[in-house]
């Protein structure tokens, strides 16, 4: 018999995953990750983690399986919680969930599953893992889940070979609804679960009052760039080489407060994110009012009126070299090759027709169609066929 350690979350899919691993024949044990106990950073009045690590509990007890908390509270307040104040700060908007899989789950919880004697780590990811064989070794596929809304292999894009070797996606050939009724049928007392929203594992979090704990408010000014304005106007140029129209395509605008009018006042740059609608505090205008770009140095929001401003949209985006990570290494594209593939730049996006172009600094993904809201510090991933091989921080 194999052993798997399952990270029980409290929630239905990892019951459900813990379940089904069962009925195949695996040793199951449940390990619950409680990742956030700092009271100097409160998020709520709530305890999140505490009604999860009962849950789990209960599950582990019905299941018959042995359980064990591990507290992962200190990796993940140095590995997450403060690369994303760092990155904040920065004026780039991370995403925790990419970082919590890389950095938590598959590499310390992994760890710890594997010096318990465990042959595979399995979670209630809905994404699939597939394998085949080149040229006599063994090379793992990373699969989107067969249930299309609910997806999840964006969020384990930075996974390695290593990782996936030793990972197991139980309920990643299955529905949502069919999740719920094994659990229901079973008598788990996660089967009518809400999903959990808010930070990987730290629970019901607003983004906002967490990042003014640690990043003083500092008060700007909220500029409006009008949409007709001669800066969206400007005509493609002629280019001498590949290399200039693909950095031509990926430049951001840039802007200065006299490009616009201001129209309110915010607490920090830093809060904000491209694309955001909310928060801004700004009435009285035809349509709504987006971010279209924040400058932390200045300290200025730029917005712009309705979801088709010129300001949201480009074609291209730019990855350095040390932020490229292939799935799949033996797919790699060398420089000045291209490889037309499927990317998203977020969770939930519809796949995009999107061109790699690598180059000797870094990579460029050139989007057959402009692309809203680009935004740095997030993942880009890319697709062919329902296959993610790669991923990288947009730049």
């Amino acid at each position: 018999m194999k052993k798997v350690v399952v990270g029980l979350s409290g929630g239905v899919d990892s019951s459900v995953a813990a379940y089904l691993l069962q009925q195949q024949g695996y040793e199951v044990i449940g390990l619950f990750m409680k990742n956030w106990h700092d009271d100097s950073v409160t998020i709520s009045q709530e305890c999140p983690w505490l009604e999860d690590s009962n849950d789990a509990i209960m599950v582990a007890d019905k299941l018959g399986i042995p359980f064990q908390t591990v507290d992962l509270s200190k990796e993940y307040k140095e590995r997450i919680v403060d690369y994303m104040f760092r990155e904040y700060e920065m004026g780039r908007t991370p995403n925790p969930d990419v970082l919590c899989n890389r950095e938590i789950k598959f590499d310390v919880f992994m760890k710890i599953a594997l010096s318990l004697g465990a042959d595979y780590v399995a979670t209630g990811h809905y994404c699939r893992k597939g394998e085949i064989e080149i040229e006599g070794k063994p090379v793992f596929q990373l699969l989107a889940g067969k249930d299309a809304n609910k997806d999840q292999s964006y969020f384990l894009c930075q996974l390695t070979q290593e990782q996936l070797s030793k990972t197991l996606f139980p309920i990643g050939e299955l529905q949502k609804h069919e999740v719920r009724a094994i659990a229901g049928e079973q008598g788990l007392i996660t089967a009518n679960k809400k999903d959990s929203q808010g930070l990987c594992f730290i629970g019901k979090v607003r983004l906002p009052e967490f990042l003014q704990q640690q990043l003083q408010p500092k008060e700007g000014v909220i500029v409006e760039i009008d949409s007709e304005k001669e800066l969206f106007a400007v005509s493609t140029p002629q280019f001498s080489s590949k290399h200039e129209e693909l950095e031509y395509l990926s430049k951001k605008y840039s802007y200065t407060p006299e490009d616009g009018k201001i129209v309110g006042r915010h607490p920090g740059a830093h809060y904000f994110t491209k694309g955001q609608r909310k928060g801004l505090a700004v009435g009285g205008t035809p349509e709504p009012l987006f971010v279209i770009e924040t400058d932390v140095n200045s300290n200025i929001i730029y917005t712009g009126q309705g979801k088709d401003h010129p300001g949201l949209y480009r074609k291209a985006l730019f990855i350095l070299p040390e932020e490229i990570h292939w799935v799949r290494p033996d797919l790699e594209v060398m420089p000045y090759a291209e490889l037309k593939v499927m990317a998203r730049i977020r969770y939930r996006q519809p796949l995009q027709e999107a061109t790699l172009n690598p180059t000797e600094n870094g990579m460029y993904i050139v989007f057959e169609e402009p692309q809203a809201s680009i935004t740095e510090g997030q993942f880009v991933a890319w697709y062919r066929d329902e296959e993610l091989i790669g991923s990288g921080v947009i730049s």
